[in-house]
């Protein structure tokens, strides 16, 4: 990366940041429900709590929104250093760091309120390391098969993360930027390892004691 690109370079994190704030689940249950999903189910605004509170749709059109957050910035980091080496990892590496942060600290929900980042993590890897990725959407979907906790998927599925990078990229950027991830993500499941130990995490499926108002179907 020359000193010419770094402006450049910075806007794409920056603009990565921006994006990875975008909270596609509040977005989604305000157009069309009257649910505050961060004041009901798990108050995460992410896709597996939209889909159990405002139904299956609006809980793809969050995942598909989160996904592409982390996919856009990502590939349009890949695209401006279009020749490879230490640059072009640190960049991608950064812009992956920068949007998977700002779905967890969202600029637009005073940076809180933010989700658990599996979506905007899988979309990030989608771009980099796509069979990685794939790997471990087998893992998250064996897990989730065994065990009917999306929440077990997900901590399954990034534990494997850093390791498939790594064979597939043999990037120790893009591994670390993996394992910072993961970390980061168990931090944000302390909740669900709580649940899960004490076995009351919710199954798939289930749906909350009290049901909200203004669900659709």
């Amino acid at each position: 990366m020359n000193a010419d690109t770094i402006p450049e370079a910075l806007g794409i994190v920056l603009l990565a940041y921006v994006a990875g704030s975008l909270p596609f689940g509040i977005i989604v249950t305000r157009l069309f429900t009257s649910i505050d999903i961060r004041r009901a189910g798990s108050r995460n605004i992410g896709a597996t709590n939209v889909r159990r509170l405002a139904g299956t749709r609006l809980g793809i059109l969050t995942l598909i929104g989160d996904v592409a957050k982390g996919a856009v910035p990502v590939w349009l980091a890949c695209h401006h250093m279009s020749v490879a080496g230490t640059g072009n990892q640190w960049l991608v590496a950064l812009t992956t760091m920068a949007a998977f942060a700002g779905h967890l600290f969202p600029i637009f929900l005073k940076f809180k309120d933010g989700g658990k980042g599996v979506a905007t993590a899988a979309g990030c890897f989608l771009v980099i390391a796509p069979l990685a990725l794939l790997a471990s959407l087998v893992v998250f979907s064996g897990a989730v098969y065994k065990t009917k906790r999306v929440s077990v998927g997900s901590l399954a599925a990034v534990t494997v993360l850093p390791v498939a990078v790594w064979l597939r990229t043999h990037s120790a950027v893009m591994t670390a930027a993996a394992m910072i991830i993961m970390a980061w993500i168990y931090s944000r499941h302390a909740d669900n390892i709580r649940r899960l130990a004490a076995g009351t995490e919710p199954v798939v499926g289930a749906r909350p004691a009290t049901e909200p108002k203004g669900k659709i179907e």
